[in-house]
Formats: structure tokens, C-alpha cells, sequence
């Protein structure tokens, strides 16, 4: 007897325009004192490393502005501002380039 096996194909993300998809860092799990935290009282942490990004925002004369921002950098970014997608168990951010306030460096 045969069985199908079905092989998980990986899902890359391409953003459109100013768009950028941000893997949001790891909240932190203890407290200075040494408490640990459970997943109810952690806070999502507003900083990430950017792992796509768009083509660039299409200007008034037809061509594209480049983005500031580069895959790998390390970013601060609004907390209200992200869609948060799911894909293969694995949490991203799609947001706009105009909702990172800075690069860390």
C-alpha cells in the first residue's frame, strides 16, 4: 500500500511598495530580580530585524523612492502599526516603512 507524503514547501514573503515583513524579537522571560514571567504578562517587544522588503513607495512621476531601510537591519517600530501574519508556526509583521521609528545600530 502506498502513502502520499505531503512535503511543506517554504512560503517566502515579497511586500509591495514601502511595505517591510519584521520578525519581532524574543520578549524577555525574566524580570531584573529574577521572576520569571508567564506568557499572559509579557510585553511584545517593539523591535525586530526586518527580513523583506519592498520594492519602494511609486512617487507622483512614475518612478520608485527606495526605502531607507535594508533587510537585516534591527528596527524600532510603533506598537499599534503591524499586521501580524502567520506562516508555518512562525509569527512576521507586515508593516509600512513609515511606522519604523529608527534603525538600531
Amino acid at each position: 500500500m502506498a502513502t502520499a507524503t505531503k512535503k511543506k514547501a517554504k512560503v517566502t514573503l515579497q511586500p509591495l511598495g514601502d511595505k517591510v515583513v519584521v520578525e519581532r524579537e524574543e520578549s524577555q522571560t525574566k524580570t531584573a530580580g529574577g521572576i520569571v514571567l508567564p506568557d499572559s504578562a509579557k510585553d511584545k517587544p517593539s523591535r525586530g530585524t526586518i527580513i523583506a522588503i519592498g520594492t519602494g513607495k511609486l512617487l507622483d512621476d512614475g518612478t520608485r523612492g527606495s526605502l531607507q531601510v535594508k533587510k537585516g537591519d534591527r528596527v524600532l517600530f510603533t506598537s499599534y502599526a503591524p499586521e501580524t501574519i502567520t506562516i508555518d508556526d512562525e509569527e512576521f509583521l507586515l508593516m509600512s516603512e513609515s511606522d519604523i521609528l529608527a534603525v538600531i545600530e
